[in-house]
């Protein structure tokens, strides 16, 4: 099963054959090529994992199963089964976005692969429920997934330079668009849908992995209060804020995002 899981989700291994694992999960509606500035930062020292979910990047799409991918759990067990393909114990998973929680249900399910949890801009829930802030009403997010179920592509050209921030860069608003408009519309359609209702509050406080919590300036998908509930309710976490606005600081900020990384880990 090993070189089908490679294949199934575009695996690529770089860096030090014999360092501690580092897999790169990407976000929604992104490919493994959003970690392009951070990954290589490790290369010296971590034996880096790159890949993409099945539905992005250059995944098999015949392999995406509706079923299994209608929860968060599939993906999970995506991250768990390239874990096993490639034996990555004792592993530093790098989670941005949804994929934050992607690696808190995958460290829930087989915490022997993983030495370490980075969450990248994570979010446990987006919409607001009584006192927690999520960032969102359900109105918004089912506004949200109308406008996305109706014109994917337009949704994807107003949204991605929103979410990605910085006004004042167009390119990382084109880049982020691009990369939503190259993914298969449909599977993105589901994927949105599984993402934005997810609700993982109650696992946080299971994870028993070391784990840094990343929360950026100005995002306006997970804003300071769910970075701050992370760390509040995850056992032991730390938290970073980072100077980088917007959600996607490993394209605006790729050498903050790894000196974060480098400086909790340098620390084990």
């Amino acid at each position: 099963m090993g070189s089908d899981v490679l294949l199934r989700n575009n695996v690529t291994v770089a860096g030090n054959p014999s360092g501690r694992p580092m897999l790169f999960a990407h976000g929604f509606g992104c490919d493994k090529n959003m970690w392009r500035f951070v990954a290589p930062a490790f290369e010296a020292r971590y034996r880096t994992v790159l890949f993409d979910y099945v539905g992005a990047g250059s995944s098999d799409l015949k392999a995406y199963d509706p079923q299994r991918y209608a929860t968060l759990d599939g993906y999970a067990r995506d991250v768990l089964e390239i874990c096993e393909a490639l034996d990555l114990r004792d592993a530093v998973f790098v989670g941005h976005s949804v994929s934050a929680m992607v690696g808190v249900l995958a460290a829930l399910a087989a915490p022997e692969w993983f030495g370490a949890l980075i969450l990248v801009a994570p979010s446990p829930r987006y919409i607001d429920d009584g006192d927690y802030v999520g960032g969102f009403t359900e109105q918004d997010i089912q506004e949200l997934l109308a406008s996305l179920d109706s014109n994917y592509l337009g949704w994807s050209s107003a949204m991605a330079p929103v979410i990605v921030g910085n006004p004042d860069r167009p390119e990382l608003g084109l880049e982020l668009t691009e990369s939503f408009c190259r993914t298969d519309p449909e599977i993105q359609k589901r994927f949105a849908r599984v993402t934005f209702m997810s609700d993982n509050r109650e696992d946080l406080a299971r994870v028993a992995v070391p784990t840094l919590v990343l929360q950026c300036s100005d995002d306006v998908i997970a804003p300071d209060p769910v970075g701050e509930y992370v760390h509040r309710n995850l056992p032991g976490s730390e938290l970073v804020k980072l100077r980088a606005t917007g959600h996607c600081p490993n394209l605006s900020a790729p050498e903050e995002t790894a000196a974060a990384i480098a400086g909790f880990l340098g620390d084990r």
